[in-house]
């Protein structure tokens, strides 16, 4: 009945691959992301959330970007039969409370498959492993397994080891799976005069590898790239919309309850029931409110320990910009009284005085005192607001 236009074959052709494309499992799921992100951002960013203020809602919102970008890097592209350790934070990547003294890494694994992990400590003062449960499908952790630090495997004279992580008991050196086990994370820590996270160029050697060769890994087609994407907004609503009211009823016994202090009286024992958290660290944290003329000074010393530090976050568990000011103190970088004790000031301009944290005009957040493998009780970290201009 005669030949169409060449613009009513386009059109006709469009229309075909539109509703092709629109049938795509993976096209479902962009949209399930959009849908998403308009329900954090009616459901998450708002005043029940502590957002009243156009600061606190930013906070809120480069939070999503970076749960975002973290899904996109660590869950969507995952393949548990042939894991990969990607670096989980930076400073332009913060999430869960982050660290610049410490570089961490995670990788997703199947928890029957059997893995060998090779590294290298790299001049870490501290250096372990932890399997979290509950963490396949992106989801947050649901606590931690098993762990193993560099005092419980073995370390050449050169730094290298290699580790077993599998279900299978071994005779050494072995990082025990669970079958609700979903990803492994390691810790490394510094204490250098430059935080080692803020070193664009530092990098843990570090690898995993199935002892079993899967052979090549398919590429990714639709059901993979709805599925991987699937994973994403689990992890972007698990560190958001999903992620819990934080109440003194139901925070651990080593979060002060009162504004500027510290409860010194309890280190809990219980880190394994915490999502991301170190077995081996006792730990201290309080919420910071600072005015602008007003400092917060903390009067302490530090435990026989392998690792020590304080650091600032805002409200969400983040550091302040640290690549160029100073939000974090290790051992190495405070400056001591005669008798080993220090005095550390948190102020919003500088006080005139060693031992100075910056929290970049953020006046309300959180102070977060970590002890690695302490031998000794923690001395009590005494805090008290005073006028800035009245130091220095």
């Amino acid at each position: 009945m005669g030949n169409k236009s060449p613009e009513k074959a386009t059109a006709t052709l469009a229309d075909t691959s539109q509703s092709n494309a629109s049938s795509d499992a993976a096209a479902g799921a962009f949209a399930d992301l959009a849908e998403q992100l308009l329900k954090i951002e009616a459901g998450y960013i708002g005043s029940h959330r502590d957002m009243e203020t156009s600061e606190g809602r930013s906070a809120g919102r480069y939070l999503l970007a970076n749960a975002l970008q973290h899904g996109f890097q660590c869950c969507f592209d995952m393949d548990p039969k042939r894991p990969v350790f990607h670096r989980w934070l930076s400073p332009t990547k913060k999430l869960l409370g982050d660290n610049p003294d410490a570089l961490y890494y995670g990788a997703i694994t199947d928890p029957a498959g059997t893995y060998r992990i090779r590294g290298n400590v790299h001049g870490a003062c501290y250096t372990s492993f932890s399997v979290e449960a509950g963490t396949a499908d992106g989801q947050m952790s649901k606590g931690v397994i098993s762990t193993l630090n560099d005092t419980e495997f073995d370390v050449a004279a050169d730094g290298s080891y290699e580790i077993i992580a599998s279900p299978e008991p071994q005779s050494s050196n072995w990082l025990r799976l669970e079958p609700d086990a979903g990803s492994i994370t390691t810790r490394h820590y510094w204490e250098w005069e430059r935080s080692a996270a803020a070193d664009p160029t530092f990098h843990v050697p570090l690898w995993i590898e199935p002892i079993e060769d899967p052979g090549p890994a398919p590429p990714m087609d639709d059901a993979a790239v709805a599925a991987g994407i699937r994973r994403v907004i689990n992890f972007a609503r698990a560190l958001t919309i999903d992620f819990p009211d934080i109440s003194p009823e139901v925070m651990p016994a080593w979060v002060s309850s009162e504004v500027n202090q510290f409860d010194n009286s309890s280190y809990d024992a219980s880190n394994t029931e915490i999502g991301y958290a170190a077995k081996d660290n006792a730990y201290l944290q309080t919420r910071y409110e600072l005015e602008p003329d007003q400092a917060l000074v903390m009067r302490g010393r530090f435990p026989r320990c392998r690792f020590a530090n304080v650091v600032l976050w805002n409200r969400r568990l983040q550091t302040p910009p640290y690549r160029y000011r100073r939000v974090s103190l290790n051992r190495r970088q405070v400056h001591y009284a005669a008798d080993g004790s220090f005095e550390i000031v948190v102020a919003h301009r500088d006080p005139g005085v060693p031992n100075w944290i910056d929290p970049a005009g953020i006046r309300e957040g959180m102070i977060f005192w970590r002890f690695l493998l302490p031998d000794e009780q923690t001395p009590p970290i005494e805090a008290e607001v005073v006028d800035v201009g009245s130091l220095g």
